[in-house]
């Protein structure tokens, strides 16, 4: 099969992209410069201009829609907030506009979503598809992001959106960033320390974005979770011992990480313990790593 993926070259493309050529399939991703990379033929658009290279469109099976500026990377500032909002829907909205207007043959369109549709602190309470959606940025912006996927959706696309947790990833993500002070036997809770990380290791994600790509039962919305949420005290616990480290220092306090991240430090003081009960009831799909020391044993090859 054909599989155009947007954001391609981020964390979740570039293993999406080895797992899919790995299975035979031919990968091309959308960029603002045509070129070659490796096997992966990359085709140009540009979403200001409204430009889409059409013969991507007309010639893919199915599409992985995961572009979108990093939530995490800068700070949230009126335009950056902007920036990481349209960098998803209007990308969204080109994709579809496009495929109104030529013949294709998509099967079917999974999008990105976050579990930061809940909002970014829920507490201790219980995380299913059917919560409300908070009232935050991060809830927003997944909003707006489903939203826009639902484009696509109305033009009779099978169209699935996976809200996803915290990534587990060596090279990318949170974690080499929360593993950092870890290394160095600086590592301290954050926080509280009780807030809930729900998070799912980078391989069962990619597998579940490929089991939603091929699968024609699965629509609609799932969270992208593995099956144990932990509090960030127990994860931090955890990491430490994976990597042979202590853990002594006192909590990270709140009124420091606010500091530092300002509003954006809602990601790391908040929390939410969501379930994936949805993508075991109505998929086939497995995961691999359903357990936190496991899957940090894997990433680290410990």
């Amino acid at each position: 099969m054909n599989i155009l993926i947007t954001g391609g070259t981020g964390l979740v493309g570039t293993r999406l992209t080895e797992l899919l050529t790995e299975q035979g399939h031919s990968v091309w991703h959308l960029s603002r410069k045509a070129q070659q990379r490796g096997n992966v033929k990359t085709f140009v658009w540009d979403i200001d201009k409204g430009i889409i290279d059409e013969e991507a469109l007309r010639g893919a099976d199915y599409i992985i829609h995961l572009a979108g500026a990093g939530i995490a990377d800068e700070r949230w500032t009126p335009e950056r907030k902007k920036e990481i909002i349209d960098s998803r829907t209007k990308s969204m909205a080109l994709i579809a506009q496009k495929l109104q207007m030529i013949p294709h043959k998509i099967q079917g369109f999974v999008s990105a979503s976050g579990i930061g549709f809940y909002g970014a602190d829920t507490g201790s309470a219980i995380i299913t598809e059917e919560s409300q959606a908070g009232n935050d940025f991060v809830s927003e912006c997944c909003i707006l992001w489903e939203k826009a996927a639902d484009q696509i959706a109305n033009l009779g696309i099978r169209t699935t959106k996976l809200r996803i947790g915290i990534v587990l990833a060596e090279k990318g993500g949170a974690l080499p960033k929360m593993a950092l002070p870890t290394k160095f036997g600086f590592g301290s809770p954050l926080g509280t320390g009780e807030q809930f990380l729900s998070w799912i290791h980078i391989d069962d994600l990619c597998r579940l974005f490929i089991h939603a790509l091929f699968t024609p039962t699965v629509q609609g919305v799932f969270n992208a979770v593995a099956d144990n949420p932990i509090n960030n005290r127990t994860f931090n616990q955890i990491l430490a011992s994976v990597l042979n480290r202590p853990l002594w220092l006192p909590n990270v306090p709140s009124f420091v990480l606010k500091i530092i991240f300002g509003e954006m430090a809602s990601i790391v003081l908040g929390g939410n313990k969501v379930l994936n009960n949805k993508v075991k009831q109505e998929t086939s799909f497995t995961f691999l790593y359903d357990d936190p020391e496991a899957a940090l044993r894997d990433i680290f090859k410990k």
